[in-house]
């Protein structure tokens, strides 16, 4: 899959099937769409093409609102489109200009002249262009005039599946990992840089690995232990996850750390993606260090089943 960090570095193409969205999570819902542009694409001979935007349009449309997190980062959603088949990918930086632009303008300088749109795949509720303005009567009224054909998605085919990132980002706040991933369509993740913590878990028999997600907006699930996966060095291994602020030990930051089970090597300053599985239980403060210990041989034993050993 070839990456563009603006749409002015794509250079027309032909037989471009093209969709466009901001496809958080790349989950359920958006692979309906996203497998159709891959299959057209191959059956016409042609290219599938992705159009995202970076930032997020509520970044720039409403800076004031920091509350926006998202599933995926930019560079998590670049590599679950590569595992889609997807040809290119377009991240085009949103700005109150792109915005502004009317839908007759957007389907032809963008579509057409900056991609060669012949086919375009979009979900019931698309919209685009200034105020949201445009959608699906406006394409399908341009189409013959500049010679692309356009595909819906039905409602009750996204839909089907129940599926939206809203409804994602609720149940990861829930800590509901089970119909997250469920909705995705593949375990949720986080990708980060292991960063040096205080020791504590060393202290007591379980140490761990704080993990510094890469992207500020990315979304944290809610606070308790976790079963996860890792990927370490192209090496999977198995452990415990913590999220919350430590309130045994008076914790002011929230952290997230996980205890990596059979693991025994420093990773300081390395990159590594956890993979959550299941939820095991809720953050809890106890009296003493010996009974957090106490506590977490029992929750190693449940991780381990949850993981099926």
């Amino acid at each position: 899959m070839k990456i563009y960090h603006h749409i002015d570095e794509f250079k027309a193409i032909d037989g471009a099937v093209v969709t466009i969205g901001t496809f958080d999570g790349v989950h359920q819902g958006h692979r309906k769409i996203i497998s159709n542009i891959v299959e057209l694409a191959k059956a016409s001979g042609g290219e599938s093409v992705i159009l995202t935007f970076f930032p997020h349009p509520r970044m720039i449309l409403h800076p004031e609102d920091q509350s926006l997190k998202l599933i995926t980062t930019i560079a998590e959603k670049a590599g679950l489109l590569e595992q889609l088949g997807v040809d290119h990918l377009i991240i085009t930086p949103f700005s109150r200009d792109f915005s502004n632009q009317t839908p007759e303008e957007y389907i032809g300088n963008v579509l057409v002249k900056q991609i060669g749109t012949t086919q375009i795949v979009i979900g019931y509720d698309h919209r685009f262009g200034k105020d949201r303005s445009g959608g699906l009567e406006d394409l399908q009224r341009l189409g013959p005039v500049y010679g692309f054909e356009v595909k819906e998605i039905p409602e009750q085919d996204i839909n089907e599946v129940a599926v939206s990132s809203t409804r994602i980002r609720n149940a990861l706040l829930e800590s509901d990992i089970a119909t997250a991933n469920a909705f995705l369509g593949y375990p949720f993740f986080l990708t980060g840089k292991v960063i040096r913590g205080d020791q504590i878990g060393r202290q007591i028999g379980y140490p761990t690995a704080n993990i510094q997600p890469h992207e500020t907006y990315k979304l944290i699930p809610g606070d308790g232990i976790f079963a996860v996966t890792l990927d370490i060095d192209d090496e999977k291994y198995k452990g415990m996850a913590y999220i919350g602020q430590r309130p045994t030990v008076n914790g002011i930051t929230r952290n997230i750390e996980v205890n990596i089970f059979d693991f025994d090597r420093e990773i300081y300053n390395q990159n590594i993606r956890m993979e959550f599985r299941h939820y095991i239980r809720g953050d809890i403060k106890f009296d003493s260090l010996d009974a957090l210990k106490t506590q977490l041989a029992q929750d190693k034993v449940d991780v381990l089943a949850a993981l099926g050993y």
